[in-house]
């Protein structure tokens, strides 16, 4: 369990490492950049965009990123509309009110 947590773990470090491309040192995103992109893209139907943003870094890190974003999103709203996140994210989903 140790070994799969630590390579979970390392694969996650490494995720927005460069790399290199026959001697070409590609263009690097962070993980939080991957996941702004990708949503908006989703948000917007861009498959292109959907597509680049899911290359950037590997999919762990950008799952990671995803719902860090949908964190931070929910506890915005619920800042501006003065509920709970709870509440928040059932709306958001359609879910009725616990």
């Amino acid at each position: 369990m140790l070994v799969r947590l630590r390579r979970s773990f390392t694969g996650f470090l490494t995720s927005s490492r460069p790399e290199k491309d026959a001697g070409r040192r590609k263009a690097t995103h962070n993980l939080f950049e991957a996941a702004a992109v990708y949503v908006s893209a989703r948000a917007e139907d861009d498959q292109d965009g959907i597509e680049e943003a899911s290359g950037w870094v590997s999919p762990e890190a950008l799952s990671f990123g995803v719902s860090e974003l949908a964190c931070r999103a929910v506890v915005a709203l619920a800042r501006e509309r003065d509920e709970s996140p709870g509440s928040v994210a059932r709306a958001l989903l359609g879910l009725p009110t616990a």
